[in-house]
């Protein structure tokens, strides 16, 4: 149960992380969760996300065939539209429409909605990620544990992660590999952060908090690959359409993995179920109830509707 004392909790090792998996992931992030905490001093740092009145809308160019297209198809008004072309018109199209709410930390919130009803266009405007080109428009509100967005936008990465709904990797290099190189480039300064943030514990708790948390870093990409189910095809090339290496439901939880490193307060999830079974999605949105029950997360799951997965979510 998610209310059970981490202290007495089984016993972890450190050696792999096969071992630290070796009971469950809410284990781990147990372990986790209590020796960052002890060492800081002060509750794990969380981060809030609202909107507020959010609207986004898209000046589009149309062709409007409609004076022409009773015309009798005579010569001159076929070479009329040959000449000249079809008039065209501007139309605006609405993604979002003054839309309203928060995330909070802590819990898994669905963002449930038929394909094309502006989930992604929501998660990629609240992170700066929407492309705002000239016809654009965008109304609202955004802010961050009540500091708006435009003040923080540079630094949102450091913050926010967010899992595309497309894959998009190096396909010539193995699971194994993705995963090594996102944890080196994404969490490399996990140890340096955490030195800085662990600085309000006492000296005993700060080095066992940091060998704690270098064992865990030093084999987070065989813990994601444990927490994934990637052992099987973790020496296989990630690939492409062009080029064969693992199946598209592998491919999917290879994109989900990356965005496990580095020390972010924010996960944005953008359709994670493509090409998964029922038990798999299960699985990761279970696993990722527990990062943010038990690290003070705020995980955002885009779905198009809730089955099976129903009971993981908070009412």
């Amino acid at each position: 149960m998610d209310g059970t004392d981490s202290s007495s909790g089984p016993e972890l090792s450190s050696e792999s992380g096969k071992t630290l998996m070796a009971h469950c992931p809410q284990a781990l992030h147990d372990l986790m969760g209590s020796k960052i905490q002890a060492a800081m001093g002060r509750p794990l740092p969380e981060m809030e996300v609202r909107y507020s009145n959010l609207s986004l809308s898209a000046d589009i160019v149309v062709a409007d065939d409609h004076a022409t297209k009773y015309e009798l198809p005579t010569i001159p008004n076929e070479l009329k539209k040959t000449l000249m072309g079809p008039k065209k018109l501007t139309v605006r199209k609405e993604i979002l429409k003054n839309v309203s709410g928060r995330f909070t930390p802590g819990k898994i919130t669905p963002l449930l909605g038929q394909p094309g009803s502006g989930k992604s266009a929501l998660m990629k405007v609240l992170i700066g990620r929407f492309p705002m080109a000239k016809n654009i428009t965008m109304e609202g509100d955004i802010s961050f544990n009540g500091v708006p967005r435009e003040q923080i936008i540079a630094k949102l990465p450091q913050f926010v992660s967010y899992v595309n709904q497309r894959d998009k990797h190096f396909p010539t290099i193995t699971v194994k590999e993705t995963l090594e190189f996102a944890n080196k480039f994404c969490g490399g300064d996990l140890i340096k952060q955490g030195k800085g943030m662990l600085d309000m514990g006492s000296q005993h708790n700060d080095v066992d908090a940091l060998e704690t948390a270098k064992a865990i870093f030093a084999h987070y990409p065989e813990v994601v690959i444990q927490q994934l189910g990637l052992q099987i095809c973790q020496d296989t090339i990630v690939g492409d359409n062009m080029l064969r290496g693992v199946s598209g439901g592998e491919r999917k939880r290879v994109t989900t993995g990356e965005m496990e490193f580095g020390m972010k307060y924010v996960s944005l999830m953008d359709e994670i179920s493509t090409g998964l079974d029922s038990a798999a999605t299960y699985d990761i949105i279970n696993t990722q109830r527990s990062v943010a029950h038990r690290l003070h997360k705020t995980v955002v799951i885009a779905r198009p509707t809730l089955k099976r997965e129903i009971p993981l979510f908070p009412l």
